[in-house]
């Protein structure tokens, strides 16, 4: 049995208004998006009927921007509505973030929802998340999230639902870095495919998946007892694991095509 998939489309009217966002973003701060997509529980597959729209982008300011003194912001952010939470990273602080293995980076870049993309620099992008990527830094940042919604909102008899998948997400995502499949997918159905191979366990996760999409962020519901027993016991084991950093990635590649798409030079990788 597979995981429950769940497409909320992105209405035409939410889309609209996500690109005409987009538009404004540009013309008021003179960059130019390389990249929008869909964060959060739309983009990772279990929205509920009330989820916002987490817009994300990635853009790249005019190259005077670059030849400044004094450090300038590099996020863009906008004030958060009822329906709309959009923010982006300028393309400097998105490649440091790229050279150190950001997963949140990384999830962006795999996105199945995206609404603009430059096609050769999304492209770049993608191919360098594979290079850069560092199983231990992954895999750390999900085990830490993984325990800390865990402990911080898994404890009652009574639970918020939601926080069952924000729990679930990043205990497969650091499991499949373990098992050596490289970066994790975003989309949740992708991670219970491959990491769930329990029938039971999967009936309750699909059971979940049902409840969750059908209703309203704030649910709440008792316990799901396998699901439960299997993130304390999972999350025990993966938190036993020795941790060693390693240094970020050389930066020689990153720089030249930072300089490359400021100044619209041919990428030449």
């Amino acid at each position: 049995m597979t995981a429950i998939l769940h497409a909320h489309p992105i209405a035409p009217a939410v889309r609209e208004r996500i690109m005409a966002t987009l538009q404004d973003i540009e013309q008021r701060h003179d960059v130019r998006v390389l990249l929008a997509c869909e964060s959060g529980s739309r983009g990772w597959g279990f929205a509920s009927p009330d989820s916002d729209y987490d817009v994300r982008f990635l853009y790249v300011h005019k190259l005077d921007w670059y030849l400044r003194v004094a450090p300038q912001r590099d996020v863009i952010e906008l004030p958060i509505d009822d329906e709309l939470d959009v923010s982006g990273w300028e393309l400097r602080k998105s490649l440091q973030l790229l050279r150190g293995s950001n997963p949140t980076l990384f999830e962006w870049l795999d996105s199945p929802i995206i609404y603009r993309q430059d096609e050769a620099t999304s492209t770049w992008l993608r191919h360098f998340r594979s290079a850069y990527f560092s199983s231990t830094k992954g895999r750390w940042h999900y085990v830490a999230m993984a325990g800390r919604n865990f402990r911080e909102s898994l404890q009652g008899d009574t639970v918020r639902l939601k926080k069952y998948l924000y729990v679930l997400r990043p205990v497969l995502a650091a499991q499949w870095i373990d098992s050596g499949r490289g970066v994790p997918p975003m989309r949740f159905a992708d991670l219970a495919d491959a990491m769930v191979t329990d029938g039971a366990l999967r009936d309750e996760i699909n059971q979940l998946l049902a409840i969750k999409m059908a209703a309203g962020e704030a649910e709440h519901g008792p316990r799901f007892p396998l699901i439960h027993a299997y993130l304390e016991s999972t999350l025990a084991e993966l938190e036993r694991a020795s941790y060693f950093d390693r240094p970020d990635g050389q930066t020689e590649t990153l720089d030249r095509f930072l300089y490359e798409v400021v100044t619209g030079a041919p990428l030449t990788y």
